[in-house]
């Protein structure tokens, strides 16, 4: 493969690792930048809170967007406008002076951004596939570790940044990291990513109405957007709540974060693994594999909760489920029209980012009504039940089907 024809494919995956990994450090610096101003956990929970419901909505209609400025424009325009938000707060820290009201409202700002560059990225690797000739397997597998990667150590960046120059000046690298993720995003021209033709642009509202009609039309596809929605809901409130509730009282975070990164590492090798060989397998058993890795995981949890067995649980399981992302990408791409790409990705982000808040109220009040141990098999009892279901559901058969003929591109490069 000529120089030429990877350079969109790496330009595109640069920019997404910059993304994740200023959001990454966003994880971090985000609630201790609140804790600094106001020395309570309640309003960095606060925060998170309110900043979910943007997020949610602007997750939602993301897709109408892309499909409708174009998804490198949408995928510039996220980037620069999340710069501004996160470089606003040294900025405000330097002249007016920072209160937890300017926090919120430039979390709030920020929050609103991120879906629609999330949606554009994916939108496009149907086009870098046609470009580079490789196969749909990979660039999913190669994108989705690429992400992983970046919130596996984002974080970890995060904390050194606030342990080296300050909070603030984290922020100030943040903003450097998404301007470097836009100028990145200009050197990718491939089939797709330029503006759309006027004919298809569609209406706001009815656009991403026909986002939900067309995901929810399609049986496959319903199937695979509610399962995986519901790994979301059962997986991340124990690792987000449950776990650390144990942890905590053991006064032990290291151990947390041992399990925490074994399962986002075995995350990153799964997806890896899947871009090499995803194209020897059936999306359909490669599917319910992944979501059986999330059940095995949560069932020793639950069972077994010592921290050096749920790290090699944790571990192997991310390894399970690693294919899970590259695999609904693959349906996505299969079974839905290029000029609808990006609504029907929006949806599938929407219902990812809408599910977990409830899980982590759900959670939370388990944990409080009962105890961990009660709440790690409700969760797993849950993740099974999932497991199964996509072990036995009828309209995954057709996720094995030839490819639906969608991929002819009508917008430019």
């Amino acid at each position: 493969m000529t120089r030429a024809r990877i350079m969109p494919f790496v330009a595109l995956e640069g920019s997404t690792l910059l993304a994740g990994l200023a959001n990454g450090v966003s994880m971090v610096a985000l609630p201790w930048l609140v804790l600094d101003i106001t020395g309570r956990a309640d309003a960095a929970g606060l925060v998170a809170l309110i900043s979910g419901v943007p997020t949610l909505l602007a997750s939602l209609f993301s897709g109408t967007l892309v499909d409708t400025l174009g998804r490198r424009r949408t995928s510039v325009f996220s980037d620069l406008m999340s710069a501004v938000s996160v470089a606003a707060i040294p900025i405000v820290a330097l002249t007016t002076g920072l209160t937890f009201t300017w926090v919120l409202v430039l979390a709030v700002l920020g929050a609103v951004f991120d879906p629609a560059g999330v949606t554009a990225r994916e939108s496009m690797l149907t086009g870098v596939s046609q470009a580079t000739g490789m196969r749909l397997e990979r660039v999913n597998g190669i994108h989705e570790a690429v992400w992983g990667l970046a919130f596996l150590v984002g974080p970890a960046v995060g904390a050194g940044l606030i342990a080296t120059v300050g909070v603030e000046q984290a922020f100030w690298a943040m903003a450097v990291a998404f301007i470097a993720s836009a100028v990145l995003l200009a050197f990718v021209h491939v089939p797709g990513a330029g503006r759309p033709l006027y004919d298809n642009r569609p209406y706001f509202w009815a656009g991403t109405i026909d986002g939900l009609k067309l995901v929810f039309g399609d049986a496959p596809l319903r199937t695979v957007v509610l399962l995986s929605t519901g790994v979301v809901g059962f997986a991340y409130p124990v690792i987000g709540i449950v776990l650390p509730v144990i942890y905590q009282a053991n006064d032990d975070p290291v151990g947390l974060g041992a399990i925490v990164m074994a399962f986002s590492l075995g995350g990153v090798v799964g997806a890896l693994l899947y871009s090499s060989f995803g194209h020897q397998t059936h999306p359909r058993g490669t599917f319910a594999v992944s979501l059986w890795g999330a059940a095995l995981s949560l069932v020793v949890f639950a069972i077994w909760p010592e921290t050096g067995v749920m790290v090699a649980a944790g571990f192997a399981g991310g390894i399970l489920l690693g294919p899970m992302n590259p695999i609904i990408n693959l349906a996505l791409q299969r079974r839905t029209p290029e000029s609808m790409r990006g609504r029907a990705m929006g949806v599938v982000t929407a219902f990812a980012y809408g599910v977990y808040p409830i899980g982590y109220f759900v959670a939370g009040l388990l944990v409080e009504a009962y105890d961990v141990r009660t709440a790690l098999t409700a969760f797993a009892v849950g993740s099974v039940l999932l497991a199964l279901a996509a072990s036995v559901a009828p309209s995954l058969r057709r996720l094995d089907e030839q490819p639906l003929d969608v991929t002819s591109v009508d917008v430019a490069a």
